[in-house]
């Protein structure tokens, strides 16, 4: 087992028995870290997935605060949410890219928000959206470079391009972007970098060469961001690294990009108990005790987002030492053996966080569960209370 000193300082909000506590603070600092690498590139702050489970609003909010003018999302509906919540188009540019048929083109076109198009089937529903309303939309053409999920194939692209440009001429969209995504800039090195560099290259040839003048090229994700400098253009998107998680950990971790891990999540333990020598534990008694010992009950499971992957694996900082979940992770809690020690009920489970308390970290938990940090934190549910510290005035 590791062991780990502890402060004495409470982490947990009294009377809660679990909660995921946000560091604005950290989040503003490494908004900084990356707006410093980027050199003339804006910066875009990725909001998606309630902001990778760190709360959308609150770090869209702060990420203005910053000085970020740029928010992405996936869904329409996290956009509107952005500015049904009053960050409108004078704050912030918002850029929304998985559509699908029938999606709310109008209500998106009368927020203003951006609208990435992959295909000619976007681009006819969203002129049709455009004529209803009489709105003009703002449109960032994607390419596929080599990813292989959205984005216009390059025996495609010609024709995309000249629809908008037919449509631009009309009055009825303005092209401001061209765009792409990296398939493996988390595993440098990797052909496909190159690959995706020069397609990206050719797609920007061929919609200047057609009249496309966009506002914005941008292909850079946090990987690119930190290790791609050649593929910075006009604009990058952080994800991750906004929230202080390395998508390169095998170069590096947070601290060595000058990041620090926004989310720490916390639990109470619910029970102490002392049970015998060859006591099963959980469901189907995956782990059964070796010897006298004692057990801690920590209330929560996977409806709470901890993944059952992390049965008999997962690790949590408790009494001053790491431990690892014992038997099966069940959907509301999970036992860990405390080997003898007898801690109050009530003590804080520290399951993940900045590692500076000598917590696990979400990078502990993606490698003990055979996935990444990106899952980790954004799995955490909405019954996991959040709370905030250390945010700007707003």
């Amino acid at each position: 087992m590791t062991t780990a000193k502890t402060t004495g300082t409470a982490l947990l909000t009294e009377g809660v028995r679990a909660e995921a506590a946000i560091d604005l603070g950290a989040l503003r600092d490494n908004l900084a870290a990356l707006d410093a690498r980027t050199g003339a590139a804006a910066l875009m702050a990725v909001v998606k997935s309630d902001a990778y489970g760190h709360g959308g609003l609150r770090c869209a909010l702060e990420a203005l605060a910053a000085g970020v003018r740029w928010l992405g999302t996936a869904t329409p509906e996290e956009a509107l949410a952005l500015r049904a919540a009053g960050i409108g188009p004078e704050r912030a540019r918002i850029l929304c890219w998985l559509w699908t048929p029938g999606g709310p083109w109008a209500e998106a076109l009368r927020a203003q928000v951006d609208i990435s198009v992959s295909g000619l089937w976007a681009l006819e529903e969203l002129v049709a959206a455009v004529r209803e309303t009489g709105v003009p939309g703002r449109v960032h053409l994607k390419a596929d470079t080599g990813l292989g999920r959205n984005g216009c194939q390059p025996h495609d692209w010609p024709e995309l391009v000249a629809a908008a440009l037919r449509a631009q001429a009309e009055g009825l969209l303005q092209v401001v972007g061209l765009w792409s995504h990296f398939a493996a800039a988390d595993e440098p090195g990797h052909p496909s970098i190159q690959a995706q560099l020069d397609g990206f290259t050719a797609a920007l040839e061929h919609a200047e060469w057609a009249g496309v003048r966009p506002e914005v090229r941008h292909l850079a994700n946090s990987p690119a961001t930190l290790t791609l400098p050649q593929s910075h253009y006009d604009l990058v998107r952080t994800g991750l690294a906004m929230y202080g998680l390395s998508p390169v950990p095998q170069l590096g971790g947070p601290a060595d990009y000058g990041l620090r891990p926004v989310m720490s999540l916390t639990a109470r333990l619910a029970l102490v108990k002392r049970v015998p020598g060859g006591h099963g534990v959980s469901y189907g008694h995956h782990y059964t005790t070796p010897r006298e010992t004692t057990l801690g009950l920590v209330p929560v499971g996977y409806a709470d987002g901890i993944p059952r992957h992390a049965s008999g694996t997962g690790p949590v900082l408790v009494a001053g030492r790491w431990r690892r979940v014992a038997g099966r992770v069940a959907m509301d809690q999970f036992v860990v053996d405390l080997e003898g020690d007898t801690p109050e009920v009530g003590e804080e489970v520290l399951l993940f966080g900045s590692g500076e308390h000598g917590e696990p970290t979400a990078e502990d938990w993606g490698v003990a569960c055979g996935t990444i940090s990106y899952e980790i934190v954004t799995r955490i549910g909405a019954r996991v209370p959040r709370r905030y510290f250390g945010g700007s005035a707003l």
